[in-house]
């Protein structure tokens, strides 16, 4: 892990928000631009899945899906060395669009005297080091924001969004992987922040006192907010009534020891939010990671056979198309 760095009088800030999808990033991202930070514009367009917003620049949401969708990796995926994979699609031109674009926005905001610049998608954990890399050429700060909601909530939650026209089979297959995934993209998530300012919020406590979440989150990432006394933007922006999903699996087809371990990790991350640097806590959070990938290892043994079955399926079909393809271009020729 890195040394905590000491903060710089007028030093930028880079507040990257991350966490598992559905965890309560864009209510966060939404908070802290009502608390004064910047983010870079235009922001993701609202749409039906998210009508309150995303809160999110377009720019870099559009800059991980360039690198990360062709390799592929996925929003939260299960795969422990998803990571690695990210890394290895860092080149030099990769580099050059982050630095090129992160160049202009510290420019930018120099010029208007503003000093916190909120970087918010679910995606950038994948890459944290590139971001590191880049804001250390600029003498900016990295400094991370993680959302947590329990698994069981989060899965529910996906369900609600992406899942509810799919049979059971298929639920089943995705709520196990997600409920792996959002463990993977825990570990992950805390492992490549170590040694930069973090926070680590629970999205219950965000939307049960908005105020106090903050101040702690302001406090370890040393940010400043515009005054919050009295009625405040943001008692209009959170609705508690949007914590509808329940952290409890009943309903859920997630086996009991994908379950169990979860549990754990939800316990072991929850250490962090009062205590960001706690070194037990990070110590169980490896353990916890090793178990996790000998778990997944032992999975992907168990279902080999249809992973070679279900490759054979897609190798065939794509052979009978490549055949018709031919077949029509020598009848458009005749």
């Amino acid at each position: 892990a890195r040394p905590v760095a000491d903060p710089v009088q007028g030093q930028v800030k880079l507040v990257v928000v991350t966490g598992s999808g559905r965890s309560g990033t864009s209510s966060v991202a939404g908070t802290l631009k009502r608390l004064g930070l910047y983010i870079p514009q235009p922001e993701v367009e609202t749409d039906e899945r998210n009508p309150r917003g995303y809160y999110e620049p377009l720019w870099v949401a559009e800059f991980h899906k360039w690198l990360l969708n062709p390799i592929p990796v996925r929003t939260i995926d299960s795969r422990p060395n998803a990571g690695r994979i990210a890394k290895k699609a860092v080149t030099p031109q990769v580099e050059d669009e982050l630095r090129t674009w992160l160049r202009d926005q510290l420019a930018l905001v120099t010029d208007r005297g503003q000093t916190q610049i909120l970087l918010k998608d679910t995606r950038a954990y994948w890459v944290y080091d590139l971001w590191q890399r880049m804001a250390e050429e600029f003498g900016a700060q990295l400094t991370s924001l993680t959302m947590l909601r329990h698994p069981a909530q989060v899965v529910r939650s996906r369900d609600a969004a992406y899942l509810s026209d799919m049979d059971r089979h298929f639920r089943r297959q995705r709520e196990t992987t997600n409920v792996a995934a959002w463990a993977n993209a825990a570990f992950e998530t805390e492992r490549v922040t170590r040694g930069n300012p973090r926070a680590f919020v629970p999205y219950y406590d965000l939307i049960g006192d908005w105020r106090a979440a903050m101040a702690r989150a302001g406090t370890q990432l040393g940010l400043t907010y515009n005054d919050t006394s009295g009625h405040h933007p943001v008692d209009d922006f959170i609705d508690a009534g949007l914590n509808r999903s329940k952290p409890d699996w009943e309903g859920l087809e997630v086996a009991p020891n994908l379950v169990d371990l979860a549990e754990r990790s939800w316990d072991a991350m929850n250490v962090l939010v009062e205590t960001p640097d706690d070194d037990a806590a990070m110590k169980r959070v490896d353990v916890l990671r090793e178990e996790y990938v000998e778990l997944y290892e032992s999975s992907a043994a168990i279902a080999l056979d249809e992973t070679t079955a279900q490759v054979a399926k897609v190798r065939k079909k794509l052979k009978k198309q490549l055949a018709e393809a031919q077949a029509e271009i020598a009848r458009l020729k005749g």
